[in-house]
């Protein structure tokens, strides 16, 4: 039984991972704040294979400060 909630939570955060790819890629930011994102993206795409639940809260973050418009400082 807990396969299946593992198998749900990763679900839950591949389809999250996906939306917020899209979100980053249509926003009107400098290309320096994008690429700052998607790093972010990807850093909490690698941890989702060692530790998914921890990936899950950090995306749940990554989202809410899209959500909030805090965005990182551009990179040069």
């Amino acid at each position: 039984m807990e396969h299946d909630g593992q198998l749900e939570l990763y679900t839950a955060v591949a389809v999250r991972l996906k939306e917020a790819h899209s979100r980053v890629r249509a926003l009107q930011v400098p290309e320096g704040v994008r690429m700052a994102l998607t790093r972010k993206l990807l850093v909490i795409t690698a941890a989702a294979k060692h530790d998914l639940a921890g990936a899950a809260r950090r995306l749940e973050r990554f989202v809410a400060d899209l959500d909030e418009g805090r965005l990182p400082e551009e990179e040069p």
